[in-house]
């Protein structure tokens, strides 16, 4: 009879079937905010400022961790690891409006002189080689006084901080407009398309997925 007793204390009764469930949901929400947080984030393309590195439609992967950990809302830095380099696609807080992000590639970083000349772009006085991504399509050439886009500075980027241009030059409203980003408004680095939705295409619903960026490395 003792024996009995003691085997019956030692038998627990196993989780219910729904608190297994919820508890399942909330580790899958724990750790879905926790890489959204501090390692990949997805986001969308709602414009051609990055044509054609980008298309309006793209979904793109954005690394958070490359830069270092921040802490969420104060956006500061509590592990560092290295800043943003030249040509890199980062996103950013819109410094204008911080609700907005962008995205845009970086030109200039902390000590460069960045300058502008007939639309050709030179960092420290030296011609960018950015014909490989970079899209000028417009060929009136605005002078001097008249608008920042095709003649600009020469400006020095402060320390902390980036130039930032959109590969579409011609129309893309960036740093040779409102100036620089700090590189505390900077949430990661882009590094992969995954998915892309032509939603202007007119022909069949197959055709409106651009299949052949799906899975594309951004460069």
């Amino acid at each position: 009879m003792n024996s009995k007793n003691s085997l019956e204390k030692e038998i627990k009764p196993g989780k219910s079937a729904l608190r297994e469930n919820v508890e399942a949901i909330v580790i899958a929400i724990i750790l879905a905010l926790f890489i959204r947080t501090f390692i990949v984030q997805a986001f969308k393309i709602p414009s051609g400022s990055m044509k054609e590195t980008l298309q309006i439609g793209d979904h793109i992967l954005v690394n958070k961790f490359i830069y270092g950990v921040k802490l969420p809302f104060i956006q500061k830095t509590i592990i560092s690891v290295k800043d943003p380099q030249r040509e890199d696609i980062v996103v950013f807080k819109f410094p204008e409006d911080p609700e907005k992000d962008f995205i845009k590639r970086v030109v200039g970083v902390a000590g460069d002189v960045i300058e502008v000349r007939n639309k050709k772009v030179y960092v420290n006085n030296n011609p960018v080689d950015d014909d490989k991504y970079a899209v000028r399509s417009d060929p009136h050439v605005f002078p001097t006084g008249i608008q920042p886009r095709d003649n600009f500075g020469p400006a020095t980027v402060p320390p902390n901080s980036l130039f930032v241009m959109g590969d579409n030059r011609d129309h893309s409203y960036d740093s040779r407009f409102w100036g620089f980003v700090g590189l505390d408004a900077v949430k990661g680095k882009a590094f992969m398309i995954y998915w892309s939705w032509n939603k202007d295409n007119s022909a069949s619903f197959l055709d409106y997925v651009r299949w052949g960026r799906i899975g594309q490395i951004l460069r």
